[in-house]
């Protein structure tokens, strides 16, 4: 077997892998026997196409380009589409008109209009109705969000069933026109304090009788779905674990108390933690430090049956005896598949990519925790670990691998441990990563969650800094070669930890924020007053945004930086990447600043993939001196 150094060993997974033969899948709905899910191309521009697979077809798109089945409500989207007993309709968008499907083609719904954007789609075909969370946007105030319900017959606005908060989600209708909705109010964001509510939804689309169900300050109450029977489902952490409740009259009672996670933060609408089967059953998703499975949970018993051990996610749906999700598993491409209920045997319908790798080509994460660094918030943190690995090549005696510490976006997030692509393009090359679920990440109960209260750009930092050190003492990694890396909330992770550590070498940043202030003034509705809670009020907290903007203080910064940003970026502007990289190389330090046409917050074209890819990778060659197999564009590093 060869021996190079790590980070310059030849891999068989290419950037072409990351991009043309891969496609995003999201949001499985079951309509009968039918299968429906959503499929993004990043050799398409990131478009979003709906497909469908009959029992007895080949899937079929439905909804062909250019309509681009997405929605920019909150800016993140979601529930894009819905489809219920075959009526289809879906926002687009470009014009973030809300169609619907014909055999003609898409008819609009809603008017033309560049001020009014639809999320959060709900299909009432025996009403002639379709529940949406709209969204409308005017010069000079802030956008109102209200749910409202649009004619299937007929193009319109719609009428607003709901209004006065400032957020809604999930608007449920029940058998017999029981309404049931997720709302809340600045400055608290959905995993941080909601209220569901319901009410009884008239011939004249007016609400009335309207109760609270669950919710208020300090908990976050979510998801509420319609049981057989009339009982109301929905998720909440009052137990400081999001866990099931349902209510019957007035009457609350907890399904399956547990310290796992049943749900996840709320970043985006659509998402679909658990789906009800009968009056006695449900499916469901559960998470802890280990991994998501997805089970069947007996709401008279209380037991809990383990359907698939790992790989699940919050993309849940069922008809009938069957069901679907979107599966995530850590040794191979993302699919989705089917599941018979009685059978409980899974079938993978649609895979996001035809490229496996042979099992020895595999890094597969290893959970791993190390002690808090910071005396004020002891306890564990929690990451995972992918070693090098490649068949073809070993290291030096003696030498160990460079350690790519990734911090994830959010923060109110968490890593994910399906099969990734891009982690195995760095693994096969030679370099370690360590994805860290910082103090703040979801998925280990309220109060992990709630530590970062305060403390963004402090516990985010020591957590990912203690990591590092950790991997390196235990050997995993090269102590002088660690590097930070992350995108949006994680990409101000990596500049912070830049500044604030002398831990590392080396810092990547994607779309990442190095001015909280300017982030606090110029950023939309929904994470608007999201730094609040994280730091503290604007501007009565001015001064500590300032201590934790890295821009600030460029004096501690001594490693290089690359920067990657996208140009049309509404959530983190270009700008803050811009005024980062002009004051790194004021000050003489190795860096490099990409800036990417036609991008947004996350890049979604084949090109910039392969692009930002590169680059990160020649970077990290010259930056630690060695010589990368692949033949690489060159880049601009200013003084370097």
């Amino acid at each position: 077997m060869p021996t190079a150094p790590y980070g310059s060993w030849e891999s068989i997974v290419t950037t072409s892998m990351l991009t043309s033969q891969g496609v995003g899948l999201s949001n499985p709905i079951l309509d009968r026997e039918t299968l429906y899910w959503l499929e993004s191309r990043p050799s398409e521009g990131g478009r979003v196409g709906l497909w469908r697979r009959s029992p007895e077809g080949a899937p079929e798109l439905v909804v062909p380009a250019p309509y681009n089945v997405r929605t920019r409500v909150h800016e993140y989207g979601g529930g894009a589409y819905a489809v219920r007993l075959g009526v289809v309709v879906f926002s687009d968008f470009t014009s973030g008109r809300v169609y619907r499907v014909t055999d003609d083609g898409p008819v609009p719904l809603t008017p033309a209009s560049s001020d009014v954007r639809y999320a959060d789609l709900r299909v009432h075909a025996g009403r002639g109705l379709v529940l949406a969370v709209r969204e409308t946007h005017s010069p000079s105030a802030e956008p109102v969000n209200e749910i409202v319900a649009l004619r299937l017959d007929e193009e319109g606005p719609g009428a607003v069933l709901v209004s006065g908060a400032d957020f809604y989600s999930d608007p449920q209708l029940s058998a017999d026109c029981e309404l049931a909705w997720t709302q809340w109010d600045h400055p608290a964001m959905p995993w941080d304090a909601t209220l569901i509510q319901r009410g009884v939804l008239g011939e004249d689309l007016t609400v009335s009788d309207v109760a609270p169900v669950a919710g208020g300050p300090g908990e976050s109450a979510l998801h509420p779905r319609w049981a057989p029977g009339g009982d109301l489902i929905f998720v909440s952490d009052r137990t400081g674990w999001w866990n099931l409740y349902a209510q019957r009259g007035s009457t609350v009672t907890a399904l399956h108390p547990d310290e796992a996670e049943y749900a996840g933060p709320q970043w985006v609408f659509g998402l679909s933690p658990y789906v009800v089967l009968s009056t006695t059953h449900l499916l469901v998703t559960r998470t802890t430090n280990e991994s998501t499975s997805i089970a069947m949970l007996d709401r008279v018993t209380g037991e809990l049956t383990t359907v698939l051990p790992a790989g699940g996610t919050a993309s849940l749906t069922s008809w009938s005896g069957t069901a679907a999700a979107i599966i995530d598993p850590p040794d191979g491409p993302r699919s989705v598949a089917t599941i018979g209920l009685e059978s409980g045997q899974w079938t993978t319908e649609r895979s996001a990519s035809s490229v496996t790798l042979p099992p020895e080509w595999v890094s597969l994460p290893q959970p791993v925790s190390w002690a808090s660094t910071v005396a004020s918030a002891p306890g564990d943190v929690h990451g995972w670990y992918y070693p090098p690995t490649n068949p073809s090549f070993s290291a030096p005696d003696g030498s160990r691998p460079p350690l790519i510490v990734e911090s994830h976006g959010g923060p109110t997030s968490s890593a994910s441990t399906g099969f990734s692509l891009s982690v195995q393009y760095w693994t096969s090359r030679g370099f370690a990563v360590l994805d860290v679920d910082y103090r703040g990440s979801s998925g280990y109960g309220r109060a992990y969650r709630d530590a970062l209260q305060g403390n963004w750009g402090v516990l985010d930092v020591a957590d990912c800094a203690a990591g590092a050190l950790a991997m390196a003492a235990a050997g995993r990694a090269d102590p002088a070669r660690l590097i930070v890396r992350g995108g949006s909330a994680g990409g101000y992770t990596t500049l912070q930890s830049l500044v604030a550590t002398t831990t590392f070498s080396a810092g990547v940043s994607y779309y990442g924020i190095g001015d909280l202030e300017m982030l606090a003034r110029d950023t939309h509705k929904f994470e608007s007053r999201y730094m609040d809670g994280l730091i503290g009020p604007y501007p009565a907290a001015a001064q500590t945004y300032r201590d934790r903007s890295p821009i600030h203080h460029l004096d501690r910064l001594s490693a290089p930086m690359l920067l990657l940003q996208g140009a049309d970026d509404k959530v983190v502007p270009p700008n803050q990447a811009q005024e980062m990289a002009a004051a790194v190389r004021a000050k003489g330090l190795p860096v490099a600043l990409i800036v990417f046409e036609g991008e947004g917050h996350g890049f979604r074209r084949a090109d910039t993939i392969t692009a930002a890819t590169e680059a990160e990778l020649s970077f990290y060659g010259r930056v630690f001196g060695f010589t990368p197999a692949d033949s690489l564009p060159p880049i601009q590093i200013d003084n370097l």
